[in-house]
């Protein structure tokens, strides 16, 4: 099927105003700073936006040679809070972005 040329300028304008808005959100997303902890605030994590890791903080109170799978199952419940974050995050701003035209993740 043959578009119209007037119509296939409109499209393509929006394709590009769609990338360079998803170009902007990804650029926003790996400022925002997201933090998780676990046991009670004694190991924490930092990742940003697009779901990189950024810090891991570990109070050292915590930290008991002889019960190291503690501290690594705290680590672990941190580190999956901050992603899960940055996840919902994601999904939130590209559902605004996409006007909920059901498109996959774009990052």
């Amino acid at each position: 099927m043959k578009l119209g040329a007037g119509l296939e300028k409109m499209l393509m304008q929006q394709v590009q105003k769609l990338q360079a808005d998803a170009q902007k959100m990804k650029e926003e997303l790996g400022e925002v700073r997201l933090e998780a902890s676990a046991g009670g605030g004694m190991v924490k994590v930092v990742a940003n936006g697009l779901g990189d890791l950024l810090e891991v903080k570990i109070e050292p109170e915590v930290v008991d040679p002889t019960d190291v799978a503690m501290l690594q199952d705290l680590v672990l419940a941190a580190v999956r809070e901050a992603l899960e974050k940055s996840r919902e995050l994601q999904a939130e701003k590209t559902g605004a972005l996409t006007g909920g035209l059901g498109l996959p993740n774009l990052f």
